[in-house]
């Protein structure tokens, strides 16, 4: 290969590895060892220094928190790199802010990129538009994958067989329906939420009552380890507030009750917003009109008793 020369060959080869979810490390090993094995390819192109950098396994590539991405591109800068392996030179960034970046510098320094098809070398300019147009393809690839995503999910919510997480009182039968669960005390304890607002009206006098008596509600936990389980807590004010404003315990399906977005290139706190029921969930939920009436009596509580919980 002619654009390979000594002064490449004089410097470092980093072999940049990277899946980008957790499932891939678990059930996609085979591509984790081709990328492994570019460090042979490095010493077999007449490299004696290879490093291998992993740091970004199971991270996104469009992601911002990336310590592999970074420490290869400090090493570009400083010029200790004379070229970059990776399975394919799409997979060294999924967003153009970061090929662009990386692209620039390795041209500056005179670093070039070899993946399985080829080599490329960024101070040519036919080298440069090709690996500006396997990056733009890259993220548009992306793009696509996530919005195929985001509509498959949309369409299963509509037939109300999307359950992302199951609420305190509900247990996972399938993969698309919940029962009520068969622990009796879980049982008794939501009951008496609901029983103490009816008798009260008004979330913040509930959540102080039940705090002054000692109560414990159930809370849904989430580990990797464990799965799913149930422990027991002092409610806190938004416990509370989300149990009687779940739709679930008015028997009632709905989704897109909250919404994230990015502010100034980080994520955004997820912001709740109304979004009505889209479907009943049938005789699994038990659910009533009165369980609804209620729901849109919490919901048009009072703003003060939303802003006396902080005090």
């Amino acid at each position: 290969m002619t654009k390979i020369t000594a002064d490449h060959r004089g410097r470092s080869a980093f072999v940049y590895i990277r899946q980008s979810t957790a499932d891939q490390l678990l059930y996609n090993p085979e591509s984790r060892r081709r990328q492994y094995g570019l460090a042979d390819r490095a010493r077999q192109l007449g490299w004696t220094t290879v490093e291998v950098i992993d740091d970004d396994l199971g991270r996104s590539g469009g992601g911002v928190n990336r310590p592999g991405f970074e420490r290869r591109l400090a090493a570009i800068c400083e010029g200790r790199v004379g070229a970059v392996f990776a399975i394919e030179a799409s997979r060294l960034a999924r967003n153009g802010r970061d090929g662009h970046t990386l692209i620039e510098f390795c041209a500056l320094v005179g670093t070039i990129i070899v993946d399985e098809d080829g080599t490329y070398d960024p101070r040519h300019p036919n080298d440069r538009l090709l690996l500006g147009m396997k990056g733009t393809m890259s993220e548009l690839e992306l793009s696509l994958f996530r919005q195929r995503s985001h509509e498959a999910l949309k369409q299963k919510a509509r037939r109300g067989a999307l359950f992302l997480g199951v609420a305190a009182g509900y247990v996972r039968i399938g993969h698309d329906r919940i029962e009520k669960d068969p622990d009796q005390r879980v049982q008794d304890a939501l009951r008496l939420v609901f029983t103490k607002f009816t008798e009260l009206q008004s979330v913040r006098q509930v959540h102080v009552w039940l705090r002054d008596e000692g109560i414990r509600l159930p809370v849904a936990c989430h580990k990797a380890a464990e799965g799913r389980s149930i422990a027991w807590r002092l409610p806190l004010y938004n416990t509370v507030h989300n149990i009687l404003t779940n739709p679930v315990y008015a028997g009632a399906y709905a989704f897109g009750r909250t919404e994230q977005g990015k502010r100034r290139g980080r994520p955004q706190a997820r912001q709740s917003r109304r979004a009505a029921p889209i479907g009943r969930m049938g005789r699994a939920a038990h659910g009533s009109a009165r369980g609804l009436y209620l729901l849109e009596r919490v919901r048009e509580a009072p703003a003060d008793d939303c802003r006396q919980c902080d005090r």
